[in-house]
């Protein structure tokens, strides 16, 4: 039997997300974010709140970088959600992670995180947040077998909003487009 509980963020997992741009003053400013995902194969969807210093910098930049957040670095990831660059603006020095300029794109990589997807904002204003037109993936040779991202070396985290932990996404359990053609008999 099921029962009802009192909460609106019931969708697990929700990918932490580390959202790079750069400040007026050229220093990098990123923010932690769970409410995003692809919109189409080449457009990623950000539900962020105006009021973020990072959505006020991709608006005059037209530019962002979106890295998959991993165990090793979740200490920085949770900080870099827990400060507001509009009041905290060495908040991406303190949190000892670094970074490099995109070639693609006016925002920062950050080395730390094994894959980030390079974004042009998208022309128009979305009801939802923000959209990114995925112009470049970049990721770490050392997560990668036979050319391919292995999710595994990834250690990818997930936010859990019941009980507001992280956890890591490394093991497999299917075969996507694959293991459903059993019931199809």
């Amino acid at each position: 039997m099921k029962k009802s509980i009192r909460t609106t963020e019931a969708i697990f997992p929700m990918p932490v997300l580390m959202v790079a741009t750069y400040n007026d003053d050229e220093t990098i400013d990123v923010m932690t974010a769970a409410w995003g995902t692809m919109l189409e194969r080449d457009q990623v969807i950000l539900n962020l709140t105006e009021s973020h210093k990072t959505v006020k910098n991709i608006r005059k930049r037209k530019a962002f970088t979106v890295s998959i957040a991993n165990a090793k670095n979740v200490v920085a990831a949770d900080y870099l959600g827990m400060v507001s660059g509009n009041n905290t603006s060495d908040k991406f020095e303190k949190s000892g992670l670094t970074a490099i300029k995109s070639e693609h794109v006016d925002a920062p990589v950050i080395n730390e995180f094994p894959i980030c997807i390079e974004c042009e904002l998208l022309d128009g204003e979305s009801d939802w947040g923000i959209v990114g037109k995925v112009v470049g993936t970049l990721v770490d040779e050392e997560v990668m077998k036979n050319d391919q991202v292995d999710i595994q070396l990834v250690e990818a985290i997930a936010f859990d909003p019941y009980t507001h932990g992280y956890y890591k996404v490394t093991e497999r359990v299917g075969n996507a487009f694959q293991d459903g053609v059993q019931l199809k008999k």
